[in-house]
């Protein structure tokens, strides 16, 4: 059976999954000073139900990365960079650690200048002095030849902690999204592995001998050893759980959208015809440009627990969280409090949410019925305002599903999925509020576990050959070989994809359930003087973002 647990920012929540649909769930409090308690605590209540030899597969999705960037307590990176002509790349700078070296590769991946290593061992050698021991390294065109990297690389060998390797990430060019994305990696790797070593260490306590593996911001998984390598491509995969969970609990064909209301945000995703939109180029972190791929999403902090504010002007909920509402224990009115005062839901006590709407509202001459009506009237208008807002965004300029570029192609949606724990008691507000058709679907409270559950592994590869000099390289699978003058477009993909299957088997992924295809193929002639030289071929291959069709058929229900 597949496990998933989603930690949120305000509930975990855990499913468990078998061929007849849903065995066990539980939604426990986050623990934010102790993520891996929330884990540990989801886990065992599943673990009580069926058993740890039950569980195959666990699947997590966390906020681990995401915070330690917000939050400030990611490392201070090292950061060694060669650009060459062009572009300086002083423009990209990263933090406090960044060495610009003398050095060149051209756009056919051929050395024109040697790095300087001894102007880099100098840097490194100051930043070790400091304390720093995790680095990145980044060379322009390194897609296309990633031999100074890895000679920056050597030089690191056993000093450093984490060295992040700029043509490690992705095949695609994009050299300031590259020294961004290895910088944000190496800044995370060691509070991300020290979070994997505790899952591991939790998991064999319990008595389980589950493959791990962990949600990625683009709705695929990763096994847990893999992404120790790769941490980035964890973040953001909350929103990306809760898209995988309406994927996996609906059939959806129509152009949608999707809001998944937690206790602290309201995730926004839309749907184009069926399909999720997605950040093909990759997403923006901490306002960084990145490489990482990642499903299309919007969050705002509305959410059961975000606070209630009055003041004599305005009656406003969110963006900010104290706690839980007051009606189990807290110290501040949420929009929960004010649900339960309007007698929505039943939550906890509700005369402490009345109580606390009271003292709220009394300074400023409003009773507490009309503070909670506000209240609620505030956190539906700002759901419905950014929903119209991401709908606009999407329609000004071609967009990307998960399946191809939409371009010259209106989004129209039809429908509104609503899930998430607040998602039954605010519904009917909501189908006031949206003149399109408003859905709940039967699992909502924990769709996103499920969709952490049931997704399968997503991975793609570039390959680039250039016959003319004799090079092949695959960037994110490390291959690097020579070729011969007679090296096919036909041959390149066969080999792309060849390469792309061999490493899903490598990882334990089922690749009858991971269909690969391609997304891109071309080849240009490259021409010397008044003759033909070779070829430039590039192929482009991946699984895109799915869930596993042998489970979604047990949890599917008509919406």
């Amino acid at each position: 059976m597949l496990c998933g647990i989603d930690v949120g920012g305000t509930h975990t929540d855990a499913v468990l999954i078998g061929p007849e649909g849903v065995v066990a769930c539980a939604k426990l409090p986050t623990n934010h000073d102790d993520l891996l308690a929330s884990i540990r605590e989801a886990l065992s209540s599943i673990v009580a139900v069926a058993g740890p030899a039950a569980i195959d597969r666990l699947t997590l999705s966390t906020t681990l990365t995401t915070n330690a960037i917000i939050e400030g307590t990611a490392d201070a990176v090292g950061v060694l960079v060669s650009g060459g002509p062009g572009i300086d790349p002083e423009a990209y700078r990263q933090g406090g650690h960044y060495h610009v070296l003398a050095g060149a590769i051209d756009h056919r991946g051929r050395e024109t200048a040697a790095v300087d290593l001894d102007a880099a061992k100098a840097a490194v050698d100051a930043w070790l002095a400091e304390g720093l021991r995790a680095f990145a390294a980044v060379t322009k065109f390194s897609t296309r030849c990633p031999d100074q990297e890895l000679a920056l690389r050597d030089l690191l060998a056993g000093r450093a902690d984490c060295v992040s390797l700029g043509h490690e990430f992705s095949g695609r060019l994009g050299f300031g999204r590259r020294i961004a994305t290895a910088c944000l990696n190496s800044a995370v790797w060691r509070v991300y592995n020290r979070f994997c070593d505790a899952v591991e260490q939790s998991v064999a306590d319990l008595g389980m001998t589950a493959a791990i593996s962990v949600l990625k911001a683009d709705g695929g998984t990763m096994p847990l050893s893999v992404s120790r390598t790769q941490p980035v491509q964890s973040i953001l995969s909350g929103p990306a759980a809760s898209v995988m969970g309406i994927i996996a609990v609906c059939d959806i064909a129509e152009d949608s959208v999707i809001l998944d209301i937690g206790g602290t945000t309201t995730d926004i995703a839309v749907f184009a015809a069926g399909a999720p939109l997605i950040e093909n180029e990759g997403i923006a972190i901490d306002g960084r440009p990145t490489l990482v791929r990642a499903l299309r999403t919007r969050s705002i902090g509305v959410g059961g627990d975000s606070a209630v504010t009055v003041s004599r002007l305005a009656i406003e909920v969110g963006p900010r969280r104290f706690g839980p509402p007051m009606a189990l224990g807290g110290k501040v009115p949420t929009l929960i409090d004010a649900l339960n005062v309007q007698n929505v839901i039943a939550v906890g006590d509700p005369r402490a949410s009345y109580q606390g709407l009271l003292d709220a509202a009394t300074p400023h001459g409003f009773d507490p019925e009309e503070v909670a009506e506000a209240a609620i009237l505030n956190a539906v208008n700002q759901i419905r305002s950014e929903v119209a807002a991401v709908v606009r965004e999407i329609n000004d300029r071609p967009v990307y599903t998960i399946f191809e570029l939409l371009e010259g192609r209106q989004v129209r949606p039809t429908r509104v999925y609503v899930m998430g724990g607040p998602a039954l008691a605010l519904s009917a507000l909501l189908q006031d509020a949206f003149s399109e058709e408003v859905i709940v679907p039967e699992s909502f409270a924990v769709a996103n576990a499920i969709g952490a559950a049931l997704a399968r592994p997503t991975f793609s590869v570039e390959l680039f050959a250039d016959t003319a000099a004799g090079r092949l390289t695959i960037p994110s699978l490390g291959v690097a070989r020579s070729v011969s003058g007679n090296y096919s477009q036909a041959a390149a993909e066969g080999e792309a994809g060849a390469s792309l299957r061999d490493y899903l088997a490598s990882i334990g992924a089922d690749v009858d359930d991971a269909p690969i295809e391609t997304v891109e193929l071309s080849s240009f002639p490259m021409v010397e003087g008044q003759e033909l030289a070779g070829h430039n071929i590039r192929v482009a291959c991946q699984v895109r973002p799915g869930v596993s069709g042998a489970y979604k058929q047990a949890v599917s229900k008509q919406c």
